[in-house]
């Protein structure tokens, strides 16, 4: 059963989570069902250039995510929708949503969420972690080096209290790659 139906929520699985960028009334540990957090996006710009893109986080098909849910006060709601729309629809890789949450007291929301269009050309589809350690290992862009932005990853979800087994075997990946340069 659905509940909170007049409230808006947002859903956080990567910098959303600690750098959500908007004020909010409440804060949760969420999961969501069905997707799972990846390395999906190609990053031609801030993680890689054209030539040798980077990969940025994307909200994928199967499994489930562990997340922050962020609940957003009333007068707020078109404000947050709009920064929300301005920061994760620029090349329109993502499709806003609304899902499912389970929120860590056990109470179910519907929430704001961007997931990956799997049509759309930054789609790097579902890699293995060894795939994925080797283009996170080359890639830099005009925000630095791809492996920074995951290993800042991992160390936020790591504070968190969030595990990612996935995303660690790629950092695990990237770490032997460098190792070897």
């Amino acid at each position: 059963m659905v509940t909170d139906s007049d409230d808006v929520w947002v859903f956080g699985y990567g910098s959303l989570m600690w750098n959500p960028g908007f004020a909010f009334v409440e804060q949760a540990r969420a999961r969501v069902f069905g997707y799972r957090r990846a390395l999906c996006v190609r990053s031609h710009v801030h993680r890689g250039t054209a030539e040798s893109p980077g990969l940025v986080l994307g909200l994928d098909l199967g499994g489930s995510c562990l997340g922050m849910a962020f609940r957003i006060a009333p007068e707020d709601h078109e404000a947050v929708i709009a920064y929300l729309r301005e920061r994760e629809l620029v090349t329109h890789v993502y499709k806003e949503r609304m899902l499912p949450l389970r929120l860590a007291d056990g109470r179910t929301v519907m929430a704001v969420a961007y997931v990956i269009d799997r049509a759309h050309l930054q789609y790097a589809g579902a890699l293995q972690a060894d795939e994925a350690a080797l283009v996170v290992a080359h890639a830099r862009g005009r925000s630095g080096e791809n492996v920074d932005y995951v290993m800042n990853t991992l160390e936020h979800l790591r504070a968190m209290g969030i595990r990612d087994h996935w995303l660690e075997e790629v950092g695990r990946g990237v770490q032997v790659l460098l190792a070897k340069r």
